[in-house]
């Protein structure tokens, strides 16, 4: 093995240690499953922060959006970005404090408890088709994941794309099974500070290998479409497509996904203290913006390389680029490791920062996932009595069935990470988000409404998806849109055709909106 990959492989073992470390540290902390699930609701403002964005920024910020930027140019990804940093802004305005005060006050650790607690569902339906709804959407989002270290490896080491993906799920089932959320959250303030610094030594050797940014915005310019924002660049016909308006909107429509998701919107219930929200919210939304620039500006920058000669991304098959644009930072970190020992340590970081920015999700979804089918299907719905021990153990188990069932469906080497999160960050926005803002903002939303909503959102999901965007034109909408609005819609006239709230839970919401505005 060659020393440029040899001080590489020692930074990311190094990295892995750590991480598995943190993990055994935080093992020490958890008494039960709220603090194994929730962290005891101990979060300080800037771990809450850092592991909320962290845990968002999944695989597609160092491979998805660099890869877009690359392949289409800024228009869909431009697009992407500006909805994802609103969506962000408003979620920690509109929903973390609120969530917060009431998920604590109807003593819930989970997402699926708080739905079926907000609305006394004594039967518990809510509870059972919510932690249905992230066992179906985590499960593929997970394996985005891990496909994400399995491109790792494989282009870095030439290591087999399974094995490699199979040691990555281990490493992270390892730290989070042991450790719980304390070890997820605490693990992915680490892996943000990573994943910046692998951003920042990219963008600047990348910068000077082109040439500097004028050549970099020179190059981009020569392309049809490339830096439009209502044109889109076609890389086989070397020419550029119409953007529309209807594609703008539904591509903005990535913000409304951060309602519904179950890993970032568990953050906004840990943090121990309610007032330091406003902090919390200002970390997160500064370095969400800086970090999607940079993302897209490395996939610019990547283009110029390319032309170049410096590095080489795609293959001979125009089916695989949408894949193949995906590897553009691990073939600029792999140049960077060419020129010494150093830069070479510092590559090994780069690599490390996209195990980050995979693991740091890929951990949160596990945990979800597992607290879903432990907590809420077995314990919840079925009523299944469980000592702390057992229900800890069930947890762990269960943990280790979704990562498996996530390796299955993540084997094709060829899949692309982006597209498999825009599926289920659509279904999570269209099922969870519409039904939170009204558990959250209105009082007279009923459980009927709630439960025909979070099912209407998940079914247009995958029929718009499916049978509707296939007929391209004006239907080529993204699914996240039209199953957002159509589960809001039917969450307000279901709630209004039924029965309203009994008033205990219309007193508790009021108790509620009190100490929102006292605090």
């Amino acid at each position: 093995m060659k020393s440029n990959l040899i001080c590489m492989l020692i930074t990311i073992i190094v990295y892995l240690v750590v991480m598995v470390v943190i993990g055994i540290l935080a093992s020490k902390k958890n008494k039960d499953t709220h603090d194994f699930y929730l962290g005891g609701r101990k979060l300080g403002p800037i771990v809450t922060a850092m592991s909320a964005e962290a845990s968002d920024m999944s695989s597609y910020l160092l491979m998805g959006l660099p890869g877009l930027a690359l392949l289409t140019g800024l228009a869909d990804v431009g697009w992407t970005v500006i909805g994802l940093a609103i969506g962000t802004y408003l979620n920690w305005l509109i929903v973390a404090k609120r969530l917060r005060l009431y998920s604590q006050k109807n003593n819930s650790i989970t997402i699926p408890e708080f739905f079926s607690n907000r609305y006394h569902d004594k039967h518990n339906i809510l509870m059972g088709i919510s932690a249905l709804i992230i066992l179906i959407f985590f499960i593929p989002y997970t394996a985005s994941g891990f496909s994400a270290c399995g491109k790792l490896f494989n282009t870095l080491f030439g290591m087999d794309y399974h094995a490699a993906m199979i040691l990555s799920a281990v490493i992270i089932i390892a730290y989070t099974s042991i450790g719980g959320f304390l070890a997820a959250s605490t693990t992915d303030l680490l892996q943000s500070i990573i994943m910046s610094a692998a951003l920042v030594m990219i963008v600047i050797f990348a910068t000077i290998s082109a040439g500097g940014i004028g050549a970099v915005i020179e190059n981009a310019k020569s392309l049809p479409g490339y830096l439009s924002l209502n044109h889109t660049y076609d890389i086989i016909a070397n020419s550029s497509k119409s953007y529309n308006i209807i594609t703008i909107i539904s591509t903005v429509a990535w913000g409304l996904g951060y309602f519904g998701m179950p890993h970032i919107l568990l953050r906004f219930m840990a943090i121990e203290d309610s007032n330091k929200i406003k902090t919390s919210r200002r970390i997160a939304s500064i370095w969400v913006v800086i970090s999607m620039f940079i993302a897209i500006l490395i996939g610019l920058i990547g283009k110029k390389m390319i032309v170049d000669g410096n590095i080489s991304v795609f293959g001979s098959n125009p089916s695989n680029f949408s894949a193949e644009s995906e590897t553009v930072i691990m073939k600029i970190a792999t140049l960077i490791s060419e020129h010494g020992i150093v830069a070479a340590l510092c590559a090994g970081l780069v690599f490390a920062g996209i195990l980050a920015c995979t693991m740091s999700t890929s951990d949160s979804q596990l945990l979800a996932a597992s607290s879903s089918m432990s907590e809420n299907i077995l314990q919840g719905v079925f009523k299944i009595k469980m000592s702390p021990k057992v229900s800890m153990l069930t947890a762990r188990g269960i943990l280790l069935i979704i990562a498996a069932l996530s390796i299955v469906i993540a084997w094709n080497p060829e899949s692309s990470v982006f597209h498999i999160v825009s599926f289920a960050w659509a279904g999570f926005g269209a099922t969870f988000g519409p039904v939170m803002l009204c558990a959250l903002l209105w009082k007279r939303s009923n459980k009927w409404g709630a439960i025909f909503g979070m099912i209407t959102g998940g079914a247009m999901v995958f029929i718009w998806k499916f049978c509707v965007r296939p007929l391209g034109g004006k239907w080529d909408i993204y699914e996240l849109l039209p199953g957002f609005i159509t589960a809001l819609i039917v969450i307000i006239v279901v709630s209004l055709l039924t029965k309203a709230p009994d008033k205990e839970i219309v007193n508790e919401f009021e108790e509620v909106q009190n100490e929102l505005k006292n605090a």
